[in-house]
């Protein structure tokens, strides 16, 4: 039994937009996370970070979802990734989920899920500072209002929170959401959304406090990354 996660799978099953053209680490990603995930059992948990597929609707995803399904078949906790088009009402999914037999797909939004006595907390972030407008500042509060609404879900269990967006990298800091992180005592921090030549710019191991990790899917080569043994 086991909590693993990863980030960014940018699944095109069912679609046009397969990321192999891309080169690097892209190139075959779709054996290499039949390969990341072989290992991993019923009796283990992914927490999945966001961009999980380029489906433009819940329809257009469903093979995505259902490759992941038979990929692994433990419980897969999805939070949303600023790609994630498909994404919808929390009601919406799991009826959709239902009824096409997914029922080991669960939700990281607006509230924690609890694996093992731990709270899993998060949601997907925003890079506010570096898009400046009225409709950024507006996700940008929401997004905060989201995360503080996961942190006191969970109450005085420990706490790991998950991001699709960093919440700091190489000359960038998302004060409000490393505060938050701060006051709620979170003892690490996974996040995606970086690629490529942005790998350098990540911020790995202790800030203050926290512990944070890249988990994109191509940073590590698609293979999940253990969280809790």
């Amino acid at each position: 039994m086991a909590l693993y996660a990863i980030g960014d799978t940018h699944l095109s099953l069912g679609g046009t937009k397969p990321m192999d053209p891309f080169g690097g680490a892209w190139t075959g990603y779709i054996e290499k996370l039949r390969a990341g995930f072989a290992a991993l059992t019923a009796d283990d948990a992914v927490v999945l970070c966001g961009d999980l597929s380029w489906g433009m609707s819940l329809e257009e995803a469903l093979t995505d979802f259902q490759f992941l399904d038979a990929l692994f078949p433990g419980k897969k906790y999805l939070l949303k990734g600023n790609h994630d088009y498909w994404w919808t009402t929390a009601n919406k999914m799991y009826t959709f989920w239902n009824e096409n037999a997914l029922e080991n797909f669960a939700l990281l939004y607006n509230n924690c899920q609890f694996y093992d006595g731990i709270a899993l907390c998060g949601t997907r972030g925003w890079f506010f500072e570096e898009e400046a407008d009225a409709h950024n500042e507006k996700v940008f509060k929401r997004e905060i209002l989201r995360l503080e609404a996961s942190l006191r879900a969970a109450g005085e269990a420990e706490k790991i929170c998950f991001l699709h967006y960093p919440p700091l990298y190489e000359g960038y800091v998302c004060q409000e959401i490393v505060d938050l992180l701060e006051y709620y005592r979170v003892s690490a921090c996974y996040y995606g959304h970086l690629h490529g030549g942005s790998h350098r710019l990540a911020q790995e191991g202790r800030r203050g406090s926290v512990e944070y990790h890249l988990i994109a899917g191509d940073y590590l080569d698609f293979y999940p990354r253990l969280v809790l043994p």
